[in-house]
């Protein structure tokens, strides 16, 4: 791992560390800048020189160029447009819900956590990354970029993402779908707090676009599991709207009420091959991305 004369909070290099053999693999066609490690829809149809880099562990020894190993007794790699890099952007939800966490972190501190990492890997693999901070607009949004050096400037956009305000999920999806070039892998984190159909033409214009969507659902156990047994009054945190319940009225319709939101959300998702994962804030982040990056490599292998 690199040094980062700034210390984050949200970025664990032991992390970073153990999971720094397991490429990230797009499951479709990439359309990046340079060339890279994932399959490009242009495949052949260009073979232009774009640079070289240094080899690392696990890349096809057949792009080792020997004329520059005698020169420099270095190994570096030639790399062509024809293969691409990734493009992955990360659409973070920062409205007031993702506030909410009933143990150590929130689902924003979760989402940071998330993406610090993933974004990592991403970019020392030399895949390009980008971040849209979300509410019922882009908040933020810090265009992909693949140099290390912009893995401080995405740092510094977590870092400033703030919960607040209420959410628009589906019209802005919409947005990205349009302003996003064609065939990036677009990492949703967020509570999802909308109905799944209404969702589905966001994903099915996502998917138009060629892009690769990846969803990452962060729930509290506490909004799964409803715990609460006392008269509790609660509080909207996206418009402050408040009422008064008693727990043993809603709990039981409640728990079926998620229930089936969930079992749609999944149906939704498959139906417009969203790559879906409900995730509760006490699943370490680690395990998460873990069961992601091996996922995909099995579905689609290691180049």
């Amino acid at each position: 791992m690199s040094s980062d004369a700034k210390k984050r909070d949200f970025l664990d290099p032991d992390v970073v560390a153990r999971l720094h053999g397991m490429p990230l693999v797009a499951r479709k066609a990439m359309q990046g800048s340079i060339s890279g490690r994932h399959a490009s829809p242009h495949r052949g149809s260009s073979v232009e020189f774009a640079e070289y880099r240094k080899y690392v562990p696990g890349d096809d020894l057949r792009r080792l160029d020997w004329r520059t190993y005698g020169r420099s007794d270095r190994f570096f790699v030639k790399e062509f447009e024809a293969d691409t890099n990734l493009r992955l952007v990360f659409v973070l939800d920062t409205s007031g819900s993702m506030a909410f966490g009933s143990g150590e972190y929130s689902k924003l501190d979760y989402a940071k956590q998330f993406a610090a990492t993933l974004g990592y890997l991403a970019i020392e693999q030399g895949d390009a990354v980008g971040l849209a901070c979300v509410t019922n607009r882009v908040v933020s949004h810090l265009p992909a970029r693949r140099n290390p050096a912009h893995l401080s400037t995405l740092f510094d956009s977590l870092e400033a993402a703030q919960a607040e305000g209420e959410t628009q999920l589906v019209s802005v999806l919409h947005e990205l779908a349009e302003t996003v070039r064609q065939h990036a892998l677009i990492v949703v984190l967020s509570d999802l707090f909308t109905s799944p159909e209404s969702l589905r033409d966001s994903f099915e214009h996502l998917r138009f676009r060629k892009h690769d969507v990846a969803a990452f659902h962060l729930l509290d156990p506490e909004e799964i599991d409803f715990p609460i047994e006392r008269p509790t009054r609660f509080v909207d945190m996206e418009n402050e709207e408040t009422i008064f319940a008693e727990p043993s009225d809603i709990a039981g319709p409640y728990r079926q009420a998620m229930q089936e939101y969930l079992e749609e959300m999944k149906r939704v998702t498959l139906e417009t091959e969203v790559d879906y994962r409900v995730v509760s804030l006490t699943e370490p982040y680690e395990q998460v991305l873990t069961s992601f990056l091996v996922g995909r490599m099995n579905a689609r292998g290691t180049r």
